[in-house]
């Protein structure tokens, strides 16, 4: 059991660093490609540091562990919900929400709502699946690009804007013009880091997978509330060094297209799992975890469009509220 929890550790400690060093590297792309913190956060920088929990949701289906496989997804997208408040805490000026107005992260936010209003539809529904995998796992790459595509659209031609105070935080070239490092190096760098990201999550499935059966804690919880959080450790970690370098909209695009990526996980879990219809195969602990994940990814949008300047402690009210569900959410599921 030592063996396991160090091997867990250790894992955790190579995903924090990889993820502070993809931070850097994605606020530097952005500035040299002109497309921007809040795409290049929500595409680039949210798939990247999402990697190692991919390979824990695959392999958990292909191991037939289809509770684990889903909950690591879900449980992944309100727990990196959850680190954006503390991100808020760390910006002092004004509200993260308020600050980082960008209508590509409301963009995203809504997508985000319809990919995981998806899954719910695909448990109530009847189960049916082809070739062992349920049509709601086909949609979901499908509106995933088009919202990418409509994210970038809506970027180069909007037909909204966010009011501009003084407050609001702009896109910027943090780095002044005055780095000359080849373009070409710095993708190299992205995508070795994440190689390394996804070999740490094939070895935190593996250790996941003993852990459940040596000490028959559900698969629910310990997908929800470990594999998870320690797969979305480098959001936490980019998010709160992106706040640092003053790059507010990659770092709240960075935790939504994140969480947007994250709904794919379960169309490669789907497909993983060999034994039937991925959706049919969860319990309820797994649906309480993607209704918490929609609630609080609701309470964003809410705020991003409320913008409230200060709120309690310095944060904004959604903030407030998306800790307090998560954390309400953490102790009904351990404890309940």
């Amino acid at each position: 059991m030592t063996l396991l929890l160090l091997g867990l550790l250790l894992a955790a400690g190579v995903i924090l660093a990889g993820g502070l060093r993809m931070t850097g590297l994605a606020d530097r792309i952005a500035d040299r490609t002109g497309l921007g913190e809040a795409l290049v956060g929500g595409a680039l920088l949210g798939a990247a540091t999402s990697l190692s929990g991919v390979v824990v949701s695959l392999s958990a289906a292909l191991d037939g562990r289809a509770s684990l496989a889903f909950s690591n997804s879900v449980g992944g997208i309100a727990a990196q919900t959850a680190f954006l408040a503390l991100a808020d805490l760390l910006w002092r000026k004004a509200n993260l929400e308020h600050a980082a107005a960008e209508l590509a992260n409301l963009f995203q936010s809504a997508l985000l709502l319809l990919l995981l209003a998806l899954p719910v539809l695909a448990y109530g529904g009847p189960d049916i699946s082809v070739l062992a995998v349920h049509p709601v796992s086909l949609v979901l790459p499908v509106l995933y690009a088009m919202g990418l595509i409509g994210t970038h659209r809506s970027r180069q031609a909007p037909m909204w804007h966010p009011v501009k105070t003084h407050e609001t935080r702009e896109d910027t070239d943090e780095e002044g013009g005055q780095d000359d490092t080849p373009t070409w190096r710095l993708f190299l760098a992205f995508g070795l880091l994440m190689a390394v990201m996804g070999l740490c999550g094939l070895a935190i499935a593996r250790l996941a997978g003993e852990l459940t059966d040596r000490t028959g804690v559900s698969a629910s919880l310990v997908g929800a509330l470990l594999t998870a959080v320690i797969t979305s450790l480098p959001e936490l970690v980019t998010t709160l060094a992106a706040v640092r370098r003053g790059a507010l909209q990659l770092a709240l695009g960075g935790i939504i297209g994140g969480n947007t990526f994250d709904t794919l996980f379960l169309t490669l879990s789907d497909i993983g799992y060999r034994e039937g219809s991925l959706y049919h195969a969860i319990g309820p602990g797994d649906m309480f975890w993607l209704g918490t994940g929609m609630a609080m990814t609701g309470i964003l949008l809410l705020g991003q469009l409320y913008r409230e300047r200060q709120g309690p402690a310095g944060i904004g009210l959604e903030s407030v509220g998306m800790l307090g569900l998560y954390a309400g959410a953490v102790a009904l599921a351990a404890f309940g």
